[in-house]
């Protein structure tokens, strides 16, 4: 039988972060969680747009919980500031989406000189992580979800000696290099939480070819004019696609450093997908945590953290 939204167990008294949450698959996860009771925090870099994304959700849900915080990945700074706020007002969270992501941008840096998509899709969420570790594992049951991509077929580990591509730019090369670094930091954030007897499970999912404003802003970029005109064509709605995001994130029979993808690899409906090849190796896995930790500055110490939630 397919998984569906109708599969989402109550989440009743939960607090669920999405980031991303202003469009497409961040839309459609925190629609969902609300709907099933959550309390969810719409992390978005943009919020006027997360505003109306809120406002659209509250006329279909009324007594939806919703809260619009500000988050831009591509700064450090803003980072840092969003997450000290969470932390600040709330002393758990069940669930983390790292969701947002661009896609096949022309070279450019973030705020703090990282090749964009890497800083973005990986490098911010990392920080944002680590920074959320003390509410994290704090939370029985807590749950991190990582979105990778088909992506990570063609992309390739970080590079420590070259971790932005400089001189040896592509933009989808680029892309895909941030999406297996997605893959691998949520297993290796799984080996951690495990080493450290925390009580978070770290899965990753992969959405699948979805049509969302991901693809038609790598085309107004582009980048991706192909890329779109195929999602627009063949591609789920998002209300489908980001499925393998909620199944992950609530499923009851999920588990840590397991990954939810269609079925058929880019559609239908979310199963459990094996892990095999490079998207396990143990040495790409460690070395990227050591080049997040060199690049940021911010090392993720779940033991810790875990240690401060019993202390």
């Amino acid at each position: 039988m397919s998984w569906t939204e109708l599969d989402v167990p109550d989440q009743t008294g939960r607090i669920a972060l999405v980031t991303g949450a202003n469009g497409g698959l961040g839309l459609e996860n925190s629609r969902a969680l609300a709907t099933r009771g959550a309390v969810v925090i719409m992390a978005a870099r943009n919020p006027e747009k997360a505003a109306r994304a809120r406002a659209a959700i509250l006329d279909a849900q009324p007594d939806a919980k919703l809260e619009i915080r500000e988050l831009d990945l591509a700064s450090l700074a803003s980072v840092r500031e969003f997450a000290r706020s969470v932390t600040d007002h709330y002393d758990r969270i069940d669930i983390l989406i790292n969701n947002a992501g661009v896609m096949a941008l022309p070279e450019r840096r973030t705020a703090d000189g990282f090749e964009t998509q890497l800083g973005t899709n990986h490098l911010g969420h990392y920080v944002l992580t680590s920074l959320l570790l003390p509410v994290l594992v704090a939370t029985p049951g807590s749950r991190v979800v990582n979105v990778t991509s088909t992506a990570r077929h063609f992309g390739r580990p970080v590079d420590p000696a070259n971790p932005h591509l400089e001189g040896n730019y592509d933009k989808w090369r680029a892309y895909g290099q941030s999406k297996l670094a997605n893959l691998h930091f949520a297993l290796g954030l799984e080996t951690r939480f495990r080493s450290a007897g925390a009580p978070t499970q770290s899965l990753v999912a992969h959405p699948g070819l979805t049509y969302t404003d991901l693809q038609a802003n790598t085309a107004r970029e582009g980048g991706g004019g192909l890329w779109e005109r195929m999602a627009g064509r063949f591609g789920m709605a998002p209300a489908r696609g980001a499925l393998a995001q909620l199944r992950a994130a609530t499923d009851p029979g999920a588990s840590g450093g397991q990954l939810y993808a269609p079925r058929w690899v880019n559609t239908g409906a979310p199963v459990r997908r094996p892990l095999v090849g490079r998207s396990r190796d143990a040495g790409s896995i460690e070395s990227l945590f050591a080049v997040s930790e060199t690049e940021t500055g911010v090392a993720l110490d779940v033991a810790a953290a875990v240690a401060g939630s019993r202390g």
